[in-house]
């Protein structure tokens, strides 16, 4: 365990507890904790967890702007479901790029866990996008990715990292519960008009 990795860590569980609140600060304390791990990863030779820190990146600029503004006439984004057909879109974009980017590194890499890391930066791909549109089912994809992520970095000796995954698994389960009970709130029409 490094101190860049404790940093990255602490970065991580606070971006994750600024997101299941629903605060916009979340977006930029994501940037931070993307570049710490962008490092983290490189050294682990965690090929595509590195390279998934840097979409991560765009994904962070683009859910900080659709939370302030992707919302009915440009308001702030409510937490709605996730359509059938975008889930099914969503779960053959996940495999087909878990197939993709696994053989890739396979054959070109010296990766670790090429298709253990494959398939889960894929689906945390999806997981992410489906958070900067809100939608609730982001954190029961994000629950099923984090209980594997926590095996394979204890696997691979980061334990301070597979820590931060079983809070962050806890996380989730309190985003969903969080999320589901705030699509009850109705709108209100100061925040309507604003």
């Amino acid at each position: 365990m490094s101190g860049l990795e404790l940093a990255a860590a602490l970065t991580g569980a606070i971006s994750v507890w600024l997101s299941v609140r629903q605060n916009i600060w979340s977006w930029p304390t994501a940037i931070v904790n993307v570049v710490l791990y962008t490092v983290v990863f490189w050294d682990a030779k965690l090929y595509a967890d590195m390279g998934l820190q840097v979409i991560y990146a765009v994904l962070s600029l683009y859910g900080w702007y659709q939370w302030l503004y992707g919302g009915a006439g440009r308001t702030e984004l409510r937490v709605t479901r996730t359509p059938p057909r975008v889930a099914a879109i969503l779960t053959l974009i996940a495999a087909a790029g878990s197939a993709l980017l696994g053989t890739l590194l396979r054959h070109t890499t010296d990766a670790a866990l090429p298709f253990m890391d494959s398939f889960l930066s894929s689906t945390s791909l999806v997981a992410q996008w489906m958070m900067t549109k809100k939608l609730l089912e982001n954190w029961l994809v994000w629950i099923a990715v984090d209980v594997l992520y926590v095996g394979m970095f204890l696997f691979k000796g980061l334990y301070l990292t597979a820590g931060l995954y079983a809070v962050f698994l806890g996380l989730a389960v309190r985003g969903y519960l969080d999320w589901r009970r705030s699509m009850l709130v109705p709108v209100s029409v100061s925040s309507v008009a604003a």
